[in-house]
């Protein structure tokens, strides 16, 4: 199964426009991950405009089908913070939920989670834990 890796291209941090650099820190990130993320085996990335996370850019979502979905932000965009999405992701990737022991987590993911969401249920039906869902 293949886990995702969403890194949002146009976060701006915190003084970005007087660096003086012309491609956004979240299109930096996103060369960096998708640059770390290339030979592993389970893990595809894709970019996307907006995450809706600004006071934390810079913003990526790890997901896959049926499991545990999570939103991480605040990073740098550097190669250190590329390469712990990544690790995080596949680990991600290589658990049947989703979800990743704390002691497993790469230093460079820790304190950087903003959303945990459960995986969508298989149908239109029940959420599948005895309660239904209601449409708003």
């Amino acid at each position: 199964m293949t886990t995702w890796i969403t890194i949002c291209d146009t976060c701006k941090r915190d003084g970005w426009d007087q660096t003086g650099a012309t491609a956004t820190d979240g299109e930096t990130l996103a060369a960096l991950v998708e640059s770390a993320a290339a030979d592993v085996p389970g893990l595809r990335t894709r970019r996307t405009a907006c995450l809706m996370g600004c006071k934390t850019g810079c913003n990526v979502a790890v997901q896959a089908r049926g499991k545990l979905s999570y939103t991480l932000g605040n990073f740098a965009p550097e190669a250190e913070a590329a390469a712990g999405i990544v690790t995080y992701a596949a680990l991600h990737a290589d658990s049947a939920t989703g979800q990743v022991p704390y002691r497993s987590w790469p230093q460079a993911i820790k304190g950087h989670f903003v959303t945990r969401h459960p995986p969508l249920p298989d149908d239109d039906g029940p959420a599948g834990d005895g309660t239904a869902m209601t449409a708003a």
